[in-house]
């Protein structure tokens, strides 16, 4: 996932690999994990729909994490 682009929305969904430490996929989100569809680009639709079928099997329940942005932020939620 784009750098900038998480760091616009101030959250990431973190997939995070099961197998291989500090491995997965982040997709930018709100602070209640809900990710905007329709502003992914089509690879990374794709590639969130996948990361959401390989949950138990090869990639942990995802949590939202918090971008620097979002922790600099004094309003931000969480």
């Amino acid at each position: 996932m784009d750098a900038s682009t998480l760091q616009a929305t101030g959250y990431g969904l973190r997939f995070s690999s099961l197998f291989h430490s500090g491995r997965g996929f982040v997709f930018p989100c709100d602070a209640h994990g809900k990710i905007a569809l329709a502003a992914l680009s089509a690879p990374q639709r794709e590639s969130y729909l996948r990361a959401r079928l390989m949950v138990g099997s090869e990639l942990a329940t995802p949590v939202v994490v918090r971008t620097a942005a979002a922790m600099a932020d004094p309003e931000a939620p969480g």
